[in-house]
């Protein structure tokens, strides 16, 4: 093809925006770091957008034709809280439902970047729900988990209109969507969490069948020894997304850490990261977490010396061989614990 294929942010949401902080951060702009997140997150939050446009145009060239989107329905009273829903043009009775939480650092990313991607899924014969959710610095955790549960009781109350089957339940997520969404995950499984967070489950364990991670966060303690070795970047977004400079010293942000708060009940898991992304540690601590509680999970991981070195977010890139292999994954994952008919 003539056209290069460009990931979200190129090799990676972390390091590209570690170099960009390094290279064109003025003085005030680091000062302004002792006292505030703001500039820094909103900075950051322009280098996504720029790179999830051009991800935007190379899924597209992947997405089939034959699936209708009802854009920008409302989940509810907050002004971030919309949603798009895509399915089979043909579709004419309840089908298993997808939940994709995008991803940005907690402080980017738009549900309208990954567009293709999820037409592509809706076409096997599914709902795929994208929603909106709101941003730091202006709102902070859990604001994004409590409002996917929202948008999970806005499904199910019109699920006959969307066509959605409510028993068949998929959420998944990449790089922060990913925290995300297993935080919704883990909501709906595990005993006592709700208390932890602050507000309740929307779907039951018996509905959510399946879990689908990309790249992203889920252990405070490795987030921990990130800023400790130095990444601004880590400390910008979480400082941002928790509103409180030492947010990993309140033992308020101890359920940030999902892979201390699972269970035996959590759903089975398909897990990719690539093997140059900075967060590959949390993926292989999460999924060894996830066995030692018997839980069903799937690794999509790639040896360290595997060519061409695959960063963060390495499965939106269609026009190579891992990203073609993980959508094949992924689609047989969802075949198997959603039971959709398509082959």
């Amino acid at each position: 093809m003539g056209e290069q294929p460009t990931p979200l942010v190129q090799p990676s949401h972390g390091a590209l925006a570690e170099r960009m902080l390094r290279a064109v951060l003025p003085v005030a702009l680091r000062v302004s770091l002792w006292v505030s997140p703001r500039p820094a997150a909103l900075l950051v939050r322009r280098v996504f957008a720029a790179g999830g446009a051009k991800t935007a145009k190379s899924l597209d060239r992947h997405a089939p034709g034959d699936v209708i989107a009802l854009v920008d329905e409302r989940y509810g009273d907050e002004p971030d809280m919309l949603l798009d829903v895509y399915r089979p043009a043909a579709a004419n009775a309840p089908l298993p439902l997808v939940l994709w939480v995008h991803g940005g650092g907690f402080v980017g990313g738009a549900k309208e970047e990954l567009a293709g991607y999820f037409k592509l899924l809706a076409h096997d014969d599914y709902v795929v729900v994208a929603p909106r959710y709101s941003l730091a610095p202006d709102h902070h955790y859990p604001t994004p988990a409590r409002q996917m549960t929202q948008a999970l009781s806005y499904l199910m109350s019109k699920a006959d209109r969307l066509l959605i089957d409510p028993d068949r339940i998929a959420v998944a997520g990449d790089s922060a969507g990913a925290h995300i969404a297993a935080q919704v995950a883990t909501l709906a499984t595990t005993p006592g969490y709700a208390g932890a967070v602050g507000f309740n489950p929307t779907i039951t364990s018996a509905q959510l069948r399946g879990v689908v991670l990309a790249c992203g966060p889920y252990d405070l303690g490795l987030a921990r020894e990130s800023i400790e070795a130095g990444s601004r970047f880590v400390q910008i977004v979480l400082w941002a997304y928790s509103g409180k400079r030492h947010f990993l010293d309140d033992p308020a942000a101890a359920a940030w850490s999902l892979t201390d708060n699972l269970t035996a009940s959590f759903p089975p898991t398909l897990v990719t990261v690539g093997n140059a992304d900075p967060l590959r540690p949390h993926s292989e601590l999460l999924v060894d977490k996830l066995r030692a509680h018997g839980v069903t999970v799937e690794p999509v991981f790639y040896p360290d010396d595997h060519q061409p070195p695959l960063g963060h977010e390495y499965q939106f890139d269609l026009d190579a061989d891992a990203g073609r292999l993980f959508l094949d994954r992924l689609r047989e994952f969802l075949r198997h614990h959603l039971g959709a008919p398509h082959p």
